[in-house]
């Protein structure tokens, strides 16, 4: 991986993590966790999505991969604060 790709990485996954992190309320980390988050909501998204048939839009990669690894961090952070209810 190069350093370009490893630095929007970091930038697409903090992106991700944050907006998860309004998006499911309470669960604002600080930059370090909405990278994990956003990253670790990414993997979710790559797992999860080509197994239920949605795809990626090729005309705005970028914003499709926010998007994509925003709604996995939303289904990643929904899952943590199912277990710490119970």
């Amino acid at each position: 991986m190069t350093l370009t790709a490893l630095l929007i990485t970091l930038i697409i996954g903090a992106i991700a993590g944050w907006l998860a992190g309004l998006i499911v309320k309470g669960h604002g980390q600080g930059l370090l966790m909405n990278i994990v988050v956003g990253i670790v909501g990414a993997v979710i998204a790559g797992w999860l999505f080509p197994m239920l048939g949605i795809g990626m839009a090729a005309s705005a990669p970028i914003l499709g991969t926010i998007i994509f690894a925003t709604i996995g961090a939303v289904i990643l952070l929904a899952i943590i604060s199912l277990i710490q209810r119970a």
